[in-house]
């Protein structure tokens, strides 16, 4: 029985017939350039874009990260925190706020997430031309809904985690695993460009840029 799919290959085969078994096979071109465009000191590019999107971003040293959390969380006035139940727990040693742990054996329901004043997270990789934060759903940034759902996300970029381009961030990626790409705080607009912010996630993104 002549189906599509075999008079397609049959067109493929005879077009190859007269191609030499031994025939080498083209192999993709290498495209290195333009993979970096050296617009400068990748934390200060992505410091920039984050504030052009509105973000609040704070430079801080790896030695007073602690306190540094407890401040943001303090400002913000929250009180309760989900958190993915791998973030490092030495984070949270300074903070009085109660922490929600979310993870696979014990995920929080919807109305739990609606409830929690914020979230804390890692992130796999930022992305300093764009200003772009990617989540991978890793054991520190815990499942998609944690940072979708609550009104304010806090999230910590190590400066090891900041590269200057697309390329570069792709190339650390897997791209098996459910990756949210965030750039600022969630927002849209109506056809009369009225700016509507928190609409399909967090009205407020905080980064904590370590240094």
């Amino acid at each position: 029985m002549s189906t599509s799919r075999e008079r397609v290959l049959a067109r493929v085969r005879a077009a190859l017939a007269d191609v030499p078994a031994d025939e080498p096979v083209v192999r993709p071109v290498e495209r290195p350039y333009a993979d970096s465009h050296g617009m400068g000191a990748a934390l200060e590019v992505l410091e920039d874009r984050l504030r052009d999107y509105k973000a609040l971003v704070r430079r801080v040293p790896a030695d007073r990260l602690a306190e540094e959390v407890a401040a943001a969380l303090e400002r913000r006035g929250a009180s309760t925190v989900a958190v993915p139940d791998g973030i490092d727990a030495d984070w949270f040693s300074r903070t009085q706020a109660e922490l929600r742990p979310d993870g696979r054996d014990r995920p929080l329901e919807l109305r739990e997430l609606d409830g929690v004043d914020g979230v804390v997270t890692t992130c796999a990789v930022a992305i300093a031309e764009t200003g772009t934060i990617v989540l991978d759903g890793g054991p520190d940034q815990g499942r998609r809904a944690i940072t979708l759902v609550p009104d304010y996300h806090l999230c910590v970029v190590r400066a090891d985690q900041v590269v200057d381009g697309v390329p570069q961030g792709v190339r650390r990626l897997d791209p098996a695993r459910p990756l949210t790409w965030i750039s600022g705080p969630s927002a849209t607009s109506d056809i009369e460009l009225n700016r509507v912010e928190g609409v399909h996630g967090p009205r407020t993104l905080e980064v904590l840029l370590v240094e």
